[in-house]
Parts: C-alpha cells; structure tokens; sequence
C-alpha cells in the first residue's frame, strides 16, 4: 500500500514509517509530496498533513494516533515512544521528556544533511529500532549499561599500588 505524507521530514514523518513498516504494513510504499498538496486527491493512506487520513489529534501526534488506531496500545513501549515523539515533534508547551530533546536535534540534523526523504528513512530506521529497545528496558525497569564500572580506589591509591607491583 502507498503512505503519502509531506516532504522533507521530521519527527513524526520518520516515526511513523518506522511504525508503519514493523506492526501494521511491512511491504508499505512511501511517497512524499509538496505540503501544499491536497490529500483528497492522492491514492494511498495519508499522514502527518493537513486534511490526512492520520494526523494529529487533541494533545496526540501521528504516531500516537497510528498506535492507537491499529489497536497496538497494549504494546507499553510503543505508548512511551510516542510520548517521547510526541514531545520532540510538539513546540514545548509543558515539560518535554528528556529523551525528546535528543531525539529532535538528531531528526534535525539528518534534515540538514541528507535532503533525500528515502535516506532519511533508511538512516533512521536504526535510530528507531534503537529507542523501541530503550522504552521496552525503561517499561520493565531494566538500566542500560553505564560504561565500565567506576574504580573503588581513588586515583592515588591505585597509583601507589601498581608501584608496589613493580
């Protein structure tokens, strides 16, 4: 099936072909058009544009209204990255979760640097993939690794003790 949204795209626009492909249509078809395009005359679901079949809705982005419409809320990860795309596509009006900032200047700067929209979605599928694992750990409680635990001796000591070493 053909999914049409706007071209040169952010947040949300990246977000929900990440969605689109893993749970509701894994064959799907992108196109982009100009922002002026009116949906009523494309073929294809529509998205994240003025007059499209999945936009935003209330306080919810495309995304969230993507899993809510594709009954894919009982999937508690997918609900946390929403709020996290949410926050990042949404001009701050309230406190953004600190994820959100992260992931807006990452989508910004695959827009400064790579002016494809197919690239793009290629680029940032990992990305994705990536924060669906992070919510999925965040949802059961489980800390990605911190790096290398931190030494018990302070630096002196364990200077001291190589030198006895030797």
């Amino acid at each position: 099936m053909r999914w049409i949204t706007r071209r040169n795209i952010h947040v949300d626009r990246t977000s929900c072909p990440w969605l689109i492909r893993k749970f509701i249509d894994p064959q799907a078809e992108f196109i982009f058009v100009e922002p002026t395009t009116d949906p009523t005359m494309l073929e294809g679901h529509t998205f994240d544009m003025r007059g499209a079949e999945y936009s935003h809705e209330g306080d919810n982005c495309t995304f969230q209204v993507m899993v809510e419409r594709h009954d894919l809320g009982g999937d508690l990860a997918l609900v946390e990255m929403g709020r996290i795309i949410r926050d990042a596509d949404v001009p701050p009006s309230r406190t953004r979760r600190h994820e959100a900032a992260g992931l807006d200047a990452l989508i910004r700067g695959f827009q400064l640097t790579v002016p494809d929209d197919h690239e793009k979605l290629l680029l940032t599928r990992p990305l994705y993939d990536a924060l669906y694992a992070y919510c999925q750990a965040k949802i059961e409680n489980r800390q990605p690794s911190q790096g290398a635990p931190r030494p018990r001796l302070r630096y002196s000591q364990r200077v001291a003790t190589h030198i006895e070493h030797y």
